[in-house]
């Protein structure tokens, strides 16, 4: 239906989708619902086979002594014909070869000491928090860490009871 179309339309530039689209329905009447998409889909198709040309937005028949149309960017490099190999291995399997059965045990490699200063690498442990009291148990006051030396514990001080404050008597 499309080759009668564009026969029959004789369109010097080529005919577009509309034109042939009203060309069929004015041909063959009572068409399906999805009458352009299958339209679009059809030249499309004979497009990309090379039964019709597609050039300014127009489908026309292609000028059989008309050179091949190259298209935009730079032409693909010609393929040098590859003699078929002699001798090549098969193809390596994918994923890690399996383990020989009968293979030997690796020996067990010895650590290597450090020939450094003899401290362990890295950040020493921390230490555990001191015990107050003379019974050795920890209280509620011993649970911020004292800092060596200075025998005053470390960061902001704890708020005074109120009960603890005693009332000064100002005397005149």
């Amino acid at each position: 239906m499309i080759w009668s179309a564009i026969a029959a339309l004789n369109e010097t530039g080529g005919s577009n989708k509309t034109s042939i689209s009203k060309y069929i329905e004015s041909k063959h009447g009572n068409l399906p619902a999805g009458h352009t998409a299958l339209l679009a889909h059809h030249l499309n198709r004979m497009t990309d086979t090379g039964e019709l040309m597609f050039l300014k937005n127009n489908y026309m028949k292609p000028d059989p002594n008309a050179p091949p149309r190259r298209g935009r960017g730079r032409p693909p490099k010609p393929k040098d014909p590859l003699a078929p190999p002699a001798d090549l291995a098969p193809a390596r399997p994918r994923g890690r070869p399996p383990k020989d059965p009968n293979a030997p045990p690796k020996p067990v490699k010895p650590k290597a000491t450090t020939a450094g200063s003899g401290k362990p690498r890295g950040r020493p442990r921390k230490m555990a928090r001191p015990t107050g009291g003379i019974t050795g148990t920890p209280t509620a006051t011993s649970a911020v860490p004292m800092t060596t030396g200075s025998g005053r514990p470390r960061g902001r001080p704890p708020k005074v009871k109120a009960a603890a404050m005693t009332e000064v008597s100002v005397q005149n």
